[in-house]
């Protein structure tokens, strides 16, 4: 027997996977959207501050063709009725191998519709001295 999943489950897998199926077209202009007015956003230790900034920096970025893979994600529920949501996967840029990644999004409920209010992304790059 199938458990139900809690709504907070449900929201926070639906976000992620609207974000990476929006991330990984050609034209990522969109995913602003996914935004509330004031996100923040830390994009490999440089901050983004606001919709139309977070929008610009993920429509700007260089690469031509991406794909996502999802490893692991969790969603909890934070007292103060936000979704926190961590994301472990892999993925492919142009070219260039294979290269993890970890991201964490906060999801707020405002307007009468779900936001990201903060973003943190980071490739899972290890260099560690032999």
């Amino acid at each position: 027997m199938a458990v139900q999943k809690e709504i907070w489950q449900q929201i926070g897998e639906g976000f992620v996977q609207e974000y990476y199926r929006q991330f990984d077209t050609t034209d990522r202009t969109g995913l602003g959207n996914l935004y509330s007015p004031t996100a923040c956003l830390t994009w490999e230790g440089s901050i983004f501050l606001g919709r139309e900034a977070i929008a610009g920096k993920l429509a700007s970025l260089p690469f031509k063709v991406i794909q996502h893979r999802i490893t692991e994600q969790d969603c909890q529920p934070t007292p103060d009725s936000c979704i926190f949501i961590m994301v472990i996967g892999q993925l492919k840029v142009d070219q260039d191998p294979i290269m993890g990644f970890h991201q964490v999004f906060l999801l707020k409920h405002q307007d009468g519709a779900w936001s990201c209010t903060n973003d943190v992304f980071r490739l899972a790059i290890h260099n560690i001295p032999a």
